[in-house]
């Protein structure tokens, strides 16, 4: 049960009498009613003027209809103990909305106060307080004094807090604020009773309005409560103080725990690739041959291609001496540059004119971080590109240079054309595609890119850095088992993030 879940339940279970006994001695909330109604009658006050606090008019009273205080038996959701009864807000409590500010700024005394945006459940944001000219004549209708309950009008509708503190503020007109008549502890029930039935949804038969939604006086008085008598009241909101706090805690470790197995499906993931580069992930096998002669076979393909005229000749990349080399690899394996694999950053242009429109263009936006998942497949008349693009072949690596710790890497399931912030890297035959893309999105790699990237708003990795890169070169076949091996566990590393 999340932390959410057992709050709601504490809350239902003390609004239904549950949560603590009922004791025969602390009477009858019918009969604590009946003094509350003698009360204000004595006063010439009476339901239909609730929200004004003013004697009844004609017009108020025709507002209210003839059985004003009537709880129709729909209105009930639950059964409430015997001593208990149903009433309504404006029953048992004074409400009035706050002060309208004044078109003429000259009227009245600055003073502070409270927006519906200083309401939170249960407390006040007291940083961001603002003051209006109020005139002294008004001051005692719309201020708060301490113990009164403020209940957002407009904005948040229904959401509740207590003014705690000894001094009194002003309340603006989206504010409600809530007298309760002769009972102390009404009020902090009666916040946890409409935190509750906000959470259920049912305080939305009371709120108006489609677009900008808005808890008037005139429905807020009529929201039926579930009165238990005066001491058991009391007994009930200190049960409730006393679990909620626990609640609380339990809520942080909840967040603490959901982060943390955000996070494990990731960090189980980057430490896989990690292994993977190390060779440490699957057992090397001697009749898989060396990785050196591998890259003497690479480099040999290289030569003849510039003999042929087909790519052009490179300055000479830096020798990898003993104190660049970060990790230890197999004896099988060897370090090379990236430059000296793939040609990094060389690539083919075409122009908007030579694209066809349905053929796939490739963005950024299309590429999902740390997944090396393509989200999106569209074509140039979806995106309605005008702008020089890349041509790549399926099969290629493509790779983002624009903000590298984003981590957007993927292969190429078909011919396509990308942005310039994307660059599409042949590997050819004698490196595994897949396993390039592994080093490209491992910590080793994201980490070196990260350190050199060069801009502030949009960084981005340059083209000799890129060739500058470390490779460790496990043979070919390997490098094909510890795809296969990845293959195997990243599905895993996904569930432990769920």
């Amino acid at each position: 049960m999340t932390a959410k879940d057992l709050k709601n339940s504490l809350l239902q279970e003390a609004v239904q009498g549950k949560l603590v006994p009922q004791i025969a001695s602390e009477g009858n909330a019918s009969d604590l009613l009946e003094e509350i109604r003698k009360e204000r009658l004595s006063h010439g006050l009476d339901f239909a003027n609730a929200k004004s606090g003013k004697r009844k008019s004609k017009k108020e009273t025709a507002l209210a209809g003839s059985n004003p205080c009537d709880i129709k038996e729909e209105e009930i959701p639950f059964d409430i103990p015997e001593n208990w009864c149903w009433c309504r807000l404006g029953e048992i409590a004074e409400a009035c909305l706050g002060k309208m500010l004044d078109k003429d700024k000259n009227l009245g005394t600055p003073r502070k106060y409270l927006r519906n945006l200083n309401v939170r459940w249960f407390s006040l944001d007291m940083s961001d307080i603002l003051e209006m000219k109020i005139k002294d004549s008004e001051l005692e209708r719309f201020s708060v004094q301490k113990g009164d309950l403020l209940i957002c009008e407009g904005g948040y509708p229904g959401r509740a807090a207590i003014w705690t503190e000894d001094y009194s503020i002003c309340f603006q007109k989206a504010v409600h604020r809530v007298r309760f008549y002769g009972m102390p502890d009404m009020n902090k029930y009666f916040n946890f009773y409409l935190f509750l039935i906000a959470e259920n949804h049912n305080l939305d038969k009371y709120i108006t309005g489609s677009g900008i939604q808005h808890l008037t006086g005139r429905e807020l008085i009529k929201i039926p409560i579930p009165l238990p008598p005066l001491a058991e009241q009391k007994r009930i909101v200190a049960a409730i103080e006393k679990f909620m706090p626990l609640i609380e805690e339990y809520g942080k470790k909840e967040t603490e725990l959901k982060a943390l197995n955000e996070q494990i499906g990731t960090l189980t993931k980057k430490a896989i690739l990690q292994e993977a580069v190390q060779g440490k992930l699957v057992p090397q096998i001697a009749a898989e041959g060396n990785a050196k002669d591998l890259l003497e076979e690479i480099k040999k393909e290289k030569t003849k291609l510039i003999k042929e005229g087909k790519i052009k000749k490179e300055k000479p990349l830096p020798e990898i001496i003993e104190d660049d080399i970060p990790f230890d690899i197999p004896e099988n394996w060897c370090w090379c540059r990236l430059g000296e694999i793939v040609p990094f950053g060389v690539c083919q242009n075409a122009e908007p004119q030579e694209i066809d429109d349905e053929d796939w263009i490739l963005d950024l936006e299309d590429i999902e971080k740390d997944s090396g998942k393509i989200l999106s497949f569209k074509t140039k008349k979806e995106v309605d590109s005008k702008s020089t693009k890349h041509i790549f072949k399926k099969g290629f690596v493509l790779y983002s240079k624009l903000r590298p710790y984003l981590n957007k890497c993927v292969i190429a399931p078909k011919d396509g054309f990308c942005t310039s912030e994307i660059l599409p890297l042949d590997f050819g035959d004698m490196i595994y595609n897949k396993y390039a893309q592994l080093y490209l999105m491992s910590p080793f790699f994201v980490d070196y890119t990260n350190s050199l990237s060069f801009g502030v708003k949009m960084p981005r990795l340059g083209t000799e850095d890129g060739k500058k890169a470390l490779f460790p070169l496990p043979p070919l076949a390997e490098q094909k088992r510890i795809v296969a091996a990845i293959e195997k566990m990243l599905p895993l590393c996904e569930k432990l993030g769920e």
